[in-house]
């Protein structure tokens, strides 16, 4: 029998996986998702890519109602499948790291979100923060708990926003994606190609590239992101499987490829 994916509305579904979706909705308002900017993005930890690969062996993603295995191995997963179609060394890379944003838990907090007991500010679903949440939100029945929709600045369907402006310019849910894009986007080495970084960005932006909401927003550019992402998204949902990995053992492979476009330094997190 083929497996589904993504499926939220039956009793096979956790309670913490609603649970993460009710705190995550509530609590991920625009003032949250600036505050997040300011504390995370200080880049100012250094620490080597495999070092920090490892540190994935000690969370698994709550948010995830697919898979149980510790996140190192969704991220193998994937990018042993892209390495299995034989496309680009650079997207090979992209599907080992695409979810090492995860690593926050190492200097979060409960409060924030960001920790292992609490992962709604680091995992899940992103979404448009300072404009009306849409129902292709998963759970919608959760977006009148966050406070910014009884705020008139942020609760029509333009809120802060111009039209046309790109999604480039709007402010998603704070979570994994955004923080290892900006990481990367700081560190000096980093020579992965464009369509890499849209993939790293926004490959948890749910309610666009399947919901097909945020139309108000889009610029000429997204038409091209949203191919990028739809086709990383075949790697990063269709190959969860019980499956694991040794990391070490296909480290001889993928470092290479991991120097030629990181360098061989320490990344600043």
């Amino acid at each position: 029998m083929e497996k589904t994916f993504r499926v939220y509305d039956n009793s096979d579904v956790k309670a913490a996986v609603r649970g993460h979706y009710r705190k995550m909705r509530g609590n991920q308002t625009f003032d949250y998702v600036q505050r997040m900017h300011k504390k995370y993005l200080t880049f100012d930890k250094p620490m080597d890519l495999w070092e920090a690969m490892e540190h994935l062996n000690n969370l698994v993603d709550v948010s995830d109602p697919d898979l149980d295995l510790p996140n190192i191995q969704h991220l193998i997963q994937s990018a042993e499948a892209i390495r299995a179609d034989k496309r680009p060394d650079w997207m090979q890379l992209t599907g080992l790291i695409h979810d090492l944003g995860k690593i926050m838990f190492l200097w979060g907090s409960d409060e924030d979100g960001t920790s292992q007991a609490e992962q709604w500010g680091m995992v899940g679903d992103v979404f448009v923060v300072g404009c009306k949440l849409p129902d292709t939100c998963v759970y919608p029945e959760f977006n009148t708990l966050n406070s910014d929709m009884s705020d008139s600045r942020y609760n029509t369907d333009l809120g802060i926003y111009k039209a046309g402006c790109g999604l480039d310019n709007v402010d998603l849910a704070w979570g994994h994606d955004e923080y290892l894009f900006q990481v990367l986007q700081n560190h000096k080495p980093n020579k992965l190609p464009e369509e890499a970084m849209v993939m790293i960005r926004y490959h948890s932006f749910y309610p666009w590239h399947t919901g097909g909401s945020y139309r108000q927003f889009l610029c000429k550019k997204d038409a091209q992101y949203l191919e990028w992402i739809r086709d990383f998204n075949k790697y990063d949902l269709y190959t969860k499987c019980e499956k694991t990995y040794d990391l070490a053992e296909i480290k001889a492979y993928y470092k290479p490829i991991a120097d030629k476009y990181l360098g061989k330094g320490p990344i600043f997190w």
